[in-house]
């Protein structure tokens, strides 16, 4: 028997095909990809030729653009219905709250699982498991969500709930699971690379893990403990491919593709009726130019982002201060060269957030970028908590990233000039991932939020350049 298992993760919401950041020897290329009917269509061929086919999707699926943001999710949910998904995990899932994630789950015709999503009396929030029966072969699929949604997330999103790593509670569903006769043991998986393969060193018995949550394009799987581990971008630029023979309801061969998801990919015209649907009432927002751009616009690299200068050169200049910061998000389509519309800000903070400011000493900004290192870098991979390094704008951080906990700055520079520890700055930023409530004193919402920023700073300078000073450097 042939059992084809399907794979996307981090779509973040982006319905219709997009620019998307690719490498060859000249450095950075832009190639149109992604898109939901082309992902249907994709999905269909395979299907019609082998029925045996399973489709699992990493989670970061119900948030990240604005039309998903202004329904709450719920209208992305006739097109997840119709890929016919037969299971999800989440994250930023969660971003409308608890009690709404519910029903998106009641609305879908698959289960959203999550074996370490617990409610206020210890008990599961989410179904933690599936068994699937494919040509006489049991799958059993063990979910995990992001970890750090009640760590390091807004507190809405986890309201009421508490989230493990999972690995205190896989080895017993992986038990559960065989007893119900599981013939292959599929890990569904958000909390990202690192920390997947160091849950699959200590915890045995899992045979493929689909991973999400850190954007890796694996073209081939990593072999951890005897387990296959895959992750496939983000945005839905790729669909993995597992072709697994099996005899004896035993693994035979297990062959893996990434399958880039470009214009030679066949389309869905029902898929692709539904996402027109969805866009139409956004056509105006995604075609009129606000400004234009020279460089590709991104947020791709891990200490550095162009895309998030403009976001943090807009807050600067509404709040009329010299230092901003944003959260190291990993989503958001590139904006290639050339024009930025008003719905290419809204990939940049779909949520559209209030900017703030707040009075911080020297010795916070160095306490808070130290410890944003250490989320992003520590050495303990369960304990690295979530995106990029911090977005910054005005200063120029040295650092040595191999150095231990809190002591990776080596330098930090206000104007030419060491920062002065002991001294207080006014900064400005978004969200209380720029900058958590637990540092400063006198904060305060401006009355502009991040789009509107973005727009009155392209309409003052629509010819945007990210510039060339890069605000962490390894030294």
């Amino acid at each position: 028997m042939k059992l084809n298992i399907l794979f996307i993760n981090d779509v973040h919401g982006y319905l219709a095909p997009h620019a998307e950041l690719f490498y060859d020897e000249s450095g950075e290329v832009v190639e149109t990809v992604g898109g939901y009917a082309h992902i249907a269509g994709l999905v269909e061929d395979i299907r019609i030729k082998n029925p045996n086919t399973l489709l699992f999707d990493g989670g970061d699926t119900l948030h990240g653009t604005k039309p998903l943001v202004d329904s709450k999710g719920e209208a992305i949910i006739p097109i997840l219905n119709a890929l016919n998904l037969d299971a999800l995990v989440g994250h930023w899932d969660f971003g409308y709250g608890p009690e709404q994630l519910q029903k998106l789950n009641k609305a879908l015709n698959f289960p959203i699982l999550g074996c370490n999503v617990f409610a206020e009396n210890d008990s599961n929030f989410l179904q933690p498991t599936a068994l699937f029966d494919k040509g006489g072969v049991k799958i059993g699929v063990i979910g995990i969500c992001a970890m750090i949604v009640d760590k390091v997330m807004p507190e809405k999103m986890s309201k009421g709930l508490k989230f493990t790593s999972g690995i205190d509670e896989l080895p017993k569903y992986i038990k559960q699971l065989k007893r119900d006769g599981a013939n292959i043991i599929v890990l569904l998986s958000h909390n990202g690379f690192p920390q997947d393969v160091e849950l699959l060193k200590k915890v045995e018995g899992i045979d493929i893990c689909l991973s999400a949550h850190t954007h890796n394009r694996l073209y081939s799987p990593i072999e951890v403990n005897g387990a296959r581990i895959v992750q496939c971008g983000c945005h839905g630029a790729f669909v993995g491919n597992f072709s697994i023979d099996f005899e004896e309801n035993k693994i035979k061969n297990c062959d893996y593709e990434l399958i880039k998801v470009d214009n030679t990919v066949s389309k869905s015209t029902e898929m692709d009726t539904l996402v027109q649907k969805v866009l139409k009432p956004y056509k105006e927002i995604r075609t009129i130019a606000l400004g234009h751009t020279k460089e590709v616009l991104h947020r791709y690299n891990t200490t550095n982002s162009t895309m998030d200068n403009l976001l943090l050169k807009a807050i600067a200049k509404a709040t009329n201060t010299d230092i901003s910061f944003s959260n190291g998000w990993r989503y958001g389509a590139p904006i290639a060269k050339g024009k930025i519309t008003e719905n290419d800000l809204y990939n940049i903070a779909p949520m559209n957030p209030p900017i703030s400011t707040v009075e911080l000493t020297g010795k916070e900004i160095k306490e808070m970028l130290e410890e944003n290192l250490e989320r992003t870098f520590c050495s303990n991979p369960l304990k690295q908590m979530g995106g990029y390094v911090k977005r910054v704008l005005g200063l120029q951080i040295n650092m040595r990233i191999e150095n231990p906990k809190e002591h990776r700055i080596q330098e930090i520079y206000y104007k030419g000039s060491h920062l002065e520890l002991d001294k207080t700055y006014k900064v400005s930023f978004v969200t209380m991932q720029g900058v958590a409530k637990k540092y400063g004193k006198n904060r305060k919402k401006h009355n502009q939020k991040a789009v509107e920023a973005m727009k009155a700073f392209l309409k003052e300078n629509p010819e945007f350049t990210p510039g060339t000073i890069k605000s962490f450097r390894l030294v």
